[in-house]
C-alpha cells in the first residue's frame, strides 16, 4: 500500500512531541500514520508523529515501512544497548534546515565563543553568581564542589548511602541500586536532550564543555538538568528499593513521568537557543528553509541555476 507522506507544516512542533519511548524485545511495524508495537502482552498502536525519540533496546525488530514513516515524521531513533547505557546508531533530525548547525560550528570553532557558550552553561547552574570571569579550570572546580554538596544532602534527605558515583558500562548489575538508577536515569535523560538536539537539526558531537565523543553537545544538555532532576529521582528509588526490583525499568518509568507534561522538552529547547543565540519563535513552527548556493561574496545564492548562463 501506498502511504501519503506527511508534509512538514503538519507535523506537530518538538515541543508539542511525547518525550521518549523504549521499547526491547518487540516487533515494530507501520499501520498508517502510526507504529505499531507487538510483544508477548499484546500490540500497542503509537501516532508516530507523537513521538520525540523511539529508543530501541535489545530483542527489537523493525520493518522498512515503519522507519519509512519515523523518517517521514521527524521522529529521532536510537538503537540503544540492554537498559538503555550504550548508544549504538541514530536516524535523521526534526529540522530540515542548517541554521542551528552552523551556528552551533561558529561558536564551537571559536576559542572566545565556545569559552562563552560553556560560561553560560555554568551560569545556568549558578544563577547568584557571575561566572563570567571565571576559567574553565575554575568552572570544572565550582561545578564539582556544587554536586558533591548535592549528593551529600539527597543523600541524607532520602536516608540512602552514598560512597561516590560508581559505573561500569560492562556490569550494570554490579552497581548498588542508587548507581543503577542514576545510570538509568541520566540515559533517559540523554534521550531527551538527545531528541531536541536531532530535533533542531544540531550535530551531537560538536559540545562545548564535553569534547571528543559523537554525544559531546547532549551530554553538555544533559548536565543542565540531572540536579533537579535524575538525582533526585535516583535516590527516591533507591529509597524504596526491595530485592529483586528492576531497577533500570523503574528509573526510565519515572523519568518519563517526570518529562510526560512536556515542559522539561519545551525548557530543553528554549535553553539550546539562548545558548547559541537564536531566538525562541524559531521553535514555533518546523522551519524549511531553501537549499542555496554558498558564495564568498553574497552570501548565498540560489539553487538550481546554471551560472555560466548568467
Amino acid at each position: 500500500m501506498a502511504y501519503a507522506k506527511t508534509k512538514l507544516p503538519q507535523l506537530p512542533r518538538a515541543s508539542d512531541r511525547v518525550t521518549f519511548i523504549y521499547v526491547e524485545h518487540a516487533r515494530i511495524n507501520r499501520n498508517d500514520g502510526a507504529v505499531t508495537v507487538a510483544e508477548n502482552r499484546g500490540i500497542v498502536r503509537i501516532p508516530a508523529a507523537m513521538i520525540g525519540i523511539l529508543l530501541l533496546g535489545p530483542g527489537t525488530d523493525i520493518s522498512h515501512r515503519a522507519m519509512e514513516l519515523l523518517g517521514d515524521t521527524g521522529t529521532s531513533v536510537a538503537w540503544v544497548g540492554e537498559h538503555g547505557i550504550r548508544q549504538y546508531a541514530h536516524g535523521r533530525s526534526l529540522s530540515r534546515t542548517s541554521r542551528f548547525l552552523e551556528k552551533q560550528a561558529k561558536l564551537v570553532s571559536n576559542t572566545r565563543t565556545r569559552l562563552q557558550v560553556a560560561r553560560s552553561m555554568y551560569q545556568m547552574r549558578f544563577p547568584e553568581e557571575d561566572v563570567s570571569e571565571l576559567t574553565m579550570q575554575q568552572l570544572r572546580a565550582k561545578e564539582g564542589a556544587r554536586i558533591r554538596r548535592l549528593y551529600r544532602r539527597i543523600s541524607q534527605e532520602y536516608g540512602v548511602r552514598w560512597d561516590g558515583r560508581k559505573y561500569d558500562p560492562e556490569d550494570y548489575q554490579g552497581g548498588d541500586p542508587v548507581n543503577q538508577a542514576l545510570s538509568s536515569a541520566n540515559v533517559a535523560l540523554y534521550g531527551l536532550a538527545y531528541s531536541a538536539v536531532s530535533a533542531l537539526g544540531m550535530a551531537s558531537g560538536l559540545g562545548f564543555v564535553h569534547t571528543g565523543h559523537d554525544l559531546s553537545f547532549v551530554y553538555d544538555i544533559a548536565d543542565l538538568y540531572k540536579a533537579e532532576i535524575t538525582i533526585p529521582i535516583a535516590f527516591r528509588i533507591a529509597s524504596e528499593y526491595e530485592p529483586g526490583d528492576d531497577v533500570g525499568r523503574i528509573a526510565r518509568q519515572n523519568v518519563r513521568d517526570a518529562f510526560s507534561d512536556g515542559k522539561t522538552f519545551a525548557r530543553i529547547v528554549r535553553d539550546i537557543q539562548f545558548l547559541i543565540g537564536i531566538g525562541a519563535q524559531e521553535d514555533e513552527q518546523i522551519i524549511v528553509d531553501p537549499l542555496n548556493l554558498w558564495d564568498d561574496k553574497e552570501g548565498t545564492i540560489k539553487y538550481g541555476v546554471n551560472y555560466s548562463e548568467v
